[in-house]
């Protein structure tokens, strides 16, 4: 709770990927991915319920092994791929009433700390924001992305103004969302479905712990800085 407002933390799992299949119970320095964001969660000054929203049996065991509530089975239509993290919320919402604000910690940041989830949830209410999420400096500036057209020709997709210096040393900060982190007041979202919008605060995050986990690539890597964080004295 903060500032008298309930708040809920929803992790979502479902079982079926195709990048990388069974990714939220693959073995990360011990534990299941998904245990990671269970761990952090847990440690939150703010999160009165922790929940995981899953179709998948042995996501929901485990989850519940690690602390974390498991209320109900997700239907079977927002466990598709064509389902998207929004309709997840929303049904959550819709079955757990009666919070004032809700957190969504995707299982695929699992380097996210609980200084980063308390952060956020305090960003939100301090800002007076109906949402916040986790960003992180952009890895190539937007004035550095290009387009092509039919004959090849180069056109950006963003234009800086004209006496801009293209040096990257002298270009503005731009930031991504990193996927880490994501807080919205209940009502606002439910009227709204996004946690985006021009009313939305940013949180910022070390590129070091804002790695989302999509493909086997990812996954290595994240296993590397495991391994390298359990071999430090």
């Amino acid at each position: 709770m903060i500032e008298h407002r309930r708040v809920l933390g929803l992790i979502p799992a479902r079982g079926g990927s195709k990048g990388l299949p069974g990714k939220n119970i693959l073995t990360v320095g011990g534990r299941p991915l998904l245990q990671w964001s269970i761990d952090a969660a847990r440690q939150s000054r703010y999160i009165d319920r922790l929940v995981l929203s899953s179709d998948d049996p042995a996501i929901m065991r485990i989850a519940a092994s690690a602390g974390c509530e498991v209320p109900f089975r997700r239907d079977d239509e927002l466990a598709s791929d064509e389902a998207s993290s929004i309709d997840v919320v929303v049904d959550a919402l819709n079955r757990l009433p009666g919070y004032d604000i809700v957190v969504l910690l995707q299982p695929t940041s699992p380097l996210r700390t609980v200084a980063d989830i308390d952060g956020a949830i305090e960003q939100l209410v301090s800002s007076r924001a109906p949402a916040c999420v986790t960003i992180c400096e952009a890895e190539t500036h937007p004035y550095w992305i290009f387009r092509l057209d039919d004959s090849r020709r180069l056109a950006r997709f963003a234009e800086p103004p004209g006496d801009m210096p293209l040096r990257r040393q002298d270009l503005p900060t731009a930031w991504s969302l990193n996927g880490a982190v994501y807080v919205a007041e209940c009502s606002w979202f439910l009227k709204n479905q996004t946690f985006l919008s021009s009313a939305t605060v940013g949180y910022p995050m070390p590129a070091d712990r804002s790695l989302d986990i999509d493909t086997a690539e990812d996954f290595e890597r994240v296993l590397r800085i495991a391994e390298n964080a359990r071999n430090v004295p």
